[in-house]
């Protein structure tokens, strides 16, 4: 819980909005931006290519940009990329099963509120 920790750099990064979808995308195997960004779903190929890249300088996963005409460019996940399709499926079984439980709360919050 130490705020100099740098455990939260880490935390942070495996906790931003699309870096579970990004993993979860590349478990099966490389793929292209493009069909990264239609298997991620909703994300802007700006915001994409800011999570692709903080993934990658940690070490998460690989860019590997082929030389043919015109340039293809594979994303695929490294051996510490991979370690973390586990957690990231066990926080999404826990999200699917609680899902009706968190949307219950949320409308007695806002009962509360009105």
């Amino acid at each position: 819980m130490d705020p100099a920790c740098p455990s939260r750099e880490v935390l942070r990064r495996i906790g931003e909005r699309w870096t579970p979808l990004v993993i979860e995308a590349l478990s099966d195997g490389p793929l292209r931006f493009t069909r990264l960004r239609e298997a991620v779903g909703g994300v802007t190929p700006r915001v994409l290519t800011a999570t692709l890249r903080g993934l990658e300088q940690d070490g998460l996963l690989t860019r590997t940009i082929f030389a043919e005409v015109p340039p293809r460019v594979e994303y695929e996940l490294t051996p510490l990329g991979l370690s973390l399709r586990e957690p990231i499926r066990v926080n999404r079984t826990w999200a699917e099963t609680h899902l009706g439980d968190v949307l219950a709360a949320r409308d007695r919050w806002d009962a509360a509120l009105a």
